[in-house]
């Protein structure tokens, strides 16, 4: 599933080609279709983010709610003498620009909704870490109050909006944190150290486009866990040495999702 920088990126995206101008939208596949049909002619105001959540903003005040979930994904093209290319699979909403156009393909979400909703599903997530100005202290006090692991908690979105699976692996190893520890444990140091370091790390990602979590002591030009995919301390690397002790990376399953963590770094 696409992480918090990911949605950050495609809303700076989308700004960039769409704000300012009145766009087309339409549904090849046809679920959005009475959706696209409203929208068509509309000026794009702007696009916003927040976790995991994609809003496009237009003229009169509609807007549009993306969840990409686990499948999802916008692919974006150039126009080709003024027009777009032919929708390729099952594409459920399409916007074209005078600058060119995105397909909207397999998302868990693609609505239209009130200024209410928004609210509503804001009201819901935790902080991001990505959101200038985000006050951490709700999640602070959810994790000082829970018997769960950490490693779950950060993964909640109701606790800290945005952070996916790699996120959590990764900050957790470079605070030293064992992901089972439970978060009512976690001193206000250990919190604000890992606050701090997706602070500093996901912002990395939406520029880039792509995530940068190995410090350059330990980045010592070692294999990535897949082709075109970033280096990584732990996640994905079951069994291969620790890059920092050299411990073989451990996994399991927490809550329905894969974990991983180095038994020696993180006590």
């Amino acid at each position: 599933m696409p992480e918090g920088h990911t949605l950050h990126r495609l809303a700076l995206d989308h700004d960039r080609l769409f704000a300012g101008s009145t766009v087309r939208v339409s549904s090849p596949q046809g679920r959005f279709a009475p959706e696209a049909e409203r929208l068509d002619g509309r000026e794009f105001l702007g696009a916003d983010a927040w976790g995991k959540h994609l809003w496009h903003r237009y003229a009169g005040g509609a807007i549009v709610h993306v969840h990409l979930g686990l499948y999802g994904a916008f692919t974006g093209f150039d126009l080709l003498d003024g027009a777009p290319p032919a929708p390729v699979g099952q594409v459920r909403m399409r916007i074209v620009g005078p600058r060119g156009g995105t397909d909207l393909r397999g998302p868990t979400a693609c609505r239209l909704v009130t200024e209410d909703e928004v609210d509503a599903v804001l009201a819901r997530l935790g902080p991001d870490p990505l959101q200038p100005g985000s006050d951490p202290e709700e999640a602070r006090r959810r994790i000082e109050r829970s018997r769960r692991p950490i490693g779950a908690l950060l993964m909640d979105q109701k606790v800290m909006a945005g952070v996916g699976n790699v996120y959590r692996a990764e900050v957790l190893f470079r605070a030293g944190i064992d992901p089972h520890r439970e978060g009512r444990s976690l001193g206000p140091a250990e919190f604000d150290g890992i606050w701090a370091d997706l602070v500093a790390l996901m912002p990395i990602g939406v520029e880039r486009g792509r995530m940068h979590v190995v410090r350059a002591e330990h980045d010592l030009g070692a294999p990535s866990y897949a082709p075109d995919r970033p280096r990584t301390y732990v996640y994905r690397r079951t069994g291969e040495p620790c890059r920092v002790c050299g411990a073989p990376v451990r996994t399991e399953v927490m809550e329905a999702r894969n974990l991983y963590w180095c038994p020696v770094c993180q006590t």
